[in-house]
């Protein structure tokens, strides 16, 4: 069967996203340098992210609560009002930055936007998604958008199942091996793995090498070739 859907994630895969957390985090770290080592600061961080997903769920608003439950942890309950009135600036400026489309994102989407049904599911907070693809100046080009809080096999099939014909004749693309390739191979859909250089540790995973569905590709100015020989 034929591709003849593609859903794009967003984050990371058409721009920008992890390295305003680093930077965030370099900031985080300055802050707090009185109290800890960065290298400890980060390993609490990312336990407290860990554990709060599941009530915040993934974009910076549960970023900037998680980094405020570590400060807190961290200095004894001492932290000082005015550290936590620097966190929640930079979390500020986080949601206010503007949108950095990664190289080739436009020309990709663009070049598939013609012969393929285009769906952007990603995941994250509501109002900051729908900012950044409303900056991006892509947004007219996708055929429908998915914001959703998890990516698991089922949410991939009912996707492409409400706005195309089934994963089996769809593709997945995106930086996420454990969010945007694994889950969408699983479904029944292509998955297409597009590294970037910085990827959160909880996105991280193996990838499915042996699988048939699996394929990477060096960076977006590769796909519409790949969706050519799937789609032939």
């Amino acid at each position: 069967m034929t591709v003849q859907t593609i859903g794009f994630d967003a984050d990371d895969t058409l721009w920008q996203n992890e390295r305003f957390f680093r930077m965030t985090q370099d900031r985080f770290a300055e802050l707090l340098v009185d109290y800890t080592a960065k290298d400890h600061l980060m390993e609490h961080l990312l336990t407290a992210e860990r554990r709060n997903i599941g009530h915040y769920g993934f974009g910076i608003k549960g970023f900037m609560l998680s980094m405020i439950e570590t400060a807190i942890e961290v200095t004894d309950r001492t932290v000082p009002a005015s550290v936590i009135e620097e966190i929640l600036a930079a979390g500020q400026e986080m949601l206010n930055h503007p949108i950095d489309l990664l190289p080739h994102a436009r020309e990709a989407v663009e070049a598939l936007a013609g012969t393929h049904r285009l769906i952007l599911i990603t995941k994250g907070d509501l109002l900051d998604q729908e900012r950044k693809l409303a900056q991006s100046g892509l947004g007219d080009l996708f055929d429908a958008v998915e914001i959703v809080s998890h990516k698991t096999a089922e949410v991939y099939a009912r996707a492409f199942t409400a706005h195309g014909d089934g994963p089996a004749c769809a593709m997945m693309v995106g930086n996420s091996l454990k969010s945007d390739v694994i889950p969408a191979i699983e479904a029944g859909a292509f998955g297409v793995h597009v590294p970037h250089g910085l990827t959160w540790a909880l996105e991280q995973a193996p990838p499915p090498v042996a699988d048939p569905r699996f394929h990477e590709v060096p960076d977006l100015s590769h796909l519409p070739a790949l969706v050519a020989r799937l789609s032939a």
